[in-house]
């Protein structure tokens, strides 16, 4: 019996040695279609809320996920409907309406829930941030790293998504599988000759499956039609250079004057209704934050030293230096810390590339050397308000997202917006939100109005005109531009004036100018990464705009 079953062990050993397939073969551009264009638009239900059969729904074409929670626990809606996903949120004050966040890989994805029936709530999450795919094709680029590590890249032809970063890649026998820890889609495959049978998963819920061939011609990515609208502001000039790519990669520009809009117009098959990752940008988000929270005095001022709200794992890194690194050290990236995101002729120990890759983000950036004394001179480092949200997520007291809809985004009537978290699960506050542009415009008019909206107050006039005042010059960045509260100063010229700008600005050219004098805000989104023309908003504004406001 033995010899027989050793027998039978060394069968299956050479039977899966001579059929699974060699991964090597398969590093190669796949191409594929995707079932169709609103796979990825997931209708959420929450049904019968307050009852003991309370149900949390996902669907699309097909039921996805039906899952049975108790509604009644607390005030705050948890409900951990699959293994790394989670939605949280907050009945509204008249019953009718759930305002809460999908947590689904590193995005927390904001939904408004409305009452459609007695107890049952609908809403829309639409996984790849766009309201429809504009294209089928999907594409697979199998690669192969160092030692044999093999890595796969799964793109979207409608490139309005902005993609995927993916890990984990495994392989058992004929089976592969890799996540996106971004979105939090899974992909498992199965390698057979000449193809690939790649199902998108939900945690372990299946959304759609693809087929894949091997690619033999150009990936088709993108190319869209642009959206037009019309405007009061003709800007006709510009949108002939946008057209002709001599002005690559812009996606929207939006214009208001005196609270009214004069001007909105998207590219490349962008609209009104898609999230647009505003990088950077969204630190001005943050400080908004911060303000609000002072306003409602959680902190005592500004000058507190950040120990006194970080957690006590991290206490003991403390010292004589990094005590005195105070809540306005970071709203001015004035901590002293060696958090330099700009220069690359040296590696800066705190930067975002440094830190982001480590386990413990916090550990990492308060480890790192002091190379200023605080308060004394400023260096652009997104360490600076990322710690600034461990510190605005100890001080409220209820989850950090929850506090940011309800005192800014309700506020504003913004629902359709997404926060990058950090790897424990909060708000990233530095960079990464996503915003349609017209809310990227209302927020600018938040400060342009010294924070009111709609004649609400929202932020006070102590906050905005102290968020905006120049404190010091960022030393590490190319024009040393003044700084506020993670707001960035410029000043242009046109027509022989000097017109003074206050700024958010994100990586790929993602801008938010607030123009005082000329009571207008501005926002240019555009997709400029890694080519050198991040900056080209700024060549937009003040040659193409500025001189028609």
């Amino acid at each position: 019996m033995r010899i027989k079953n050793i027998l039978v062990r060394l069968f299956l050993f050479y039977s899966f040695s001579t059929y699974a397939q060699n991964m090597a073969e398969y590093t190669n551009g796949w191409v594929g279609k995707i079932e169709n264009t609103k796979v990825f638009n997931l209708q959420i239900e929450i049904e019968n809320l307050g009852l003991k059969n309370a149900k949390f729904k996902i669907s699309n074409n097909q039921n996805i996920i039906d899952y049975p929670f108790d509604s009644k626990s607390t005030s705050i809606l948890e409900i951990p409907f699959a293994d790394n996903y989670s939605f949280k949120g907050q009945l509204s004050e008249n019953d009718k309406e759930i305002n809460g966040f999908v947590k689904s890989g590193m995005l927390l994805y904001h939904l408004k829930l409305t009452q459609s029936e007695n107890n049952t709530f609908i809403g829309t999450w639409n996984l790849l941030m766009v309201d429809e795919l504009k294209s089928l094709n999907f594409y697979l680029s199998v690669e192969n790293g160092d030692e044999n590590e093999y890595q796969a890249y799964p793109i979207f032809s409608d490139n309005r998504f902005t993609g995927t970063w993916c890990d984990n890649f495994q392989k058992e026998n004929d089976l592969i599988s890799f996540t996106d820890f971004k979105t939090g889609l899974q992909f498992r495959g199965k390698l057979v000759p000449n193809r690939i049978q790649l199902g998108i998963y939900l945690g372990k819920n299946l959304l759609t499956e693809v087929t894949l061939k091997k690619s033999t011609t150009d990936w088709d990515i993108g190319g869209f039609q642009n959206e037009n609208k019309a405007s009061i502001l003709q800007l006709a000039k510009m949108e002939s250079l946008i057209s002709k790519d001599s002005l690559p990669n812009t996606h929207s520009v939006l214009i208001s004057k005196k609270g009214k809009v004069v001007y909105e117009n998207y590219f490349d098959g962008y609209n009104a209704s898609i999230p647009h990752d505003m990088r950077s940008a969204s630190k001005s988000i943050s400080s908004a934050i911060v303000g609000i929270a002072s306003d409602k005095s959680l902190f005592i001022n500004v000058d507190q030293s950040i120990f006194d709200f970080l957690p006590n794992e991290y206490q003991m890194l403390k010292d004589s230096l990094k005590s005195k690194i105070v809540i306005h050290s970071l709203l001015t990236m004035s901590s002293g810390l060696d958090a330099d995101d700009y220069t690359r002729e040296r590696k800066s120990s705190a930067s975002e590339n440094n830190y982001q890759p480590t386990r413990d983000w916090t550990e990492t950036i308060l480890k790192a050397n002091m190379i200023n004394e605080p308060n004394t001179e400023a260096n652009y480092g997104s360490a600076n308000p990322f710690l600034l949200g461990v510190v605005m997520d100890s001080v409220v007291s209820e989850p950090l997202e929850i506090f940011m809809d309800k005192y800014l985004f309700q506020k504003l009537e913004i629902t359709n917006y997404i926060i990058q978290t950090d790897l424990k699960g909060r708000p990233y506050f530095g960079g990464g939100m996503y915003l349609t542009p017209k809310d990227m415009l209302k927020f600018g008019e938040l400060y342009l109005n010294k924070g009111k909206w709609n004649s609400e107050r929202v932020l006070s006039k102590k906050w905005v005109e102290n968020s905006i005042k120049h404190y010091r010059n960022l030393e590490n960045v190319p024009d040393k531009n003044g700084y506020g509260y993670l707001w960035w100063h410029n000043t242009y010229q046109v027509n022989g004036k000097s017109i003074k700008s206050i700024e958010a600005r994100g990586a790929g050219g993602q801008y938010i100018f607030v123009i005082p004098s000329l009571k207008a805000v501005v926002v240019i989104t555009s997709g400029n990464y890694r080519n050198g023309k991040t900056q080209q908003p700024e060549k937009i504004f003040e040659e193409y705009i500025l001189p028609f406001l």
